[in-house]
């Protein structure tokens, strides 16, 4: 059975209501990284919501916290 995992404090504590790819790194912690994010994107099976600003994509914060939280379980200590 998987464990729900909440991570909205990290959508609630970005200064933006977007994600540069290139800083998804760094509002993950290290769980996802640009490239990742690109390959996914590439196949289709990216983050909701994407845009593009010139050269850069963005995601919408809450589309990053939905996508990690779908991808998520929380470990029991046994």
């Amino acid at each position: 059975m998987k464990n729900s995992v909440s991570l909205k404090a990290l959508a609630d504590n970005w200064p933006s209501p977007y994600v540069a790819r290139e800083e998804i790194d760094r509002f993950t912690g290290g769980l996802l990284t640009a490239k990742y994010c690109a390959n996914l994107d590439s196949q289709g099976r990216g983050i909701r919501g994407r845009i593009r600003c010139g050269r850069k994509i963005a995601y919408p914060t809450r589309s990053v916290v939905e996508f990690m939280e779908s991808r998520s379980s929380a470990l029991d200590n046994d």
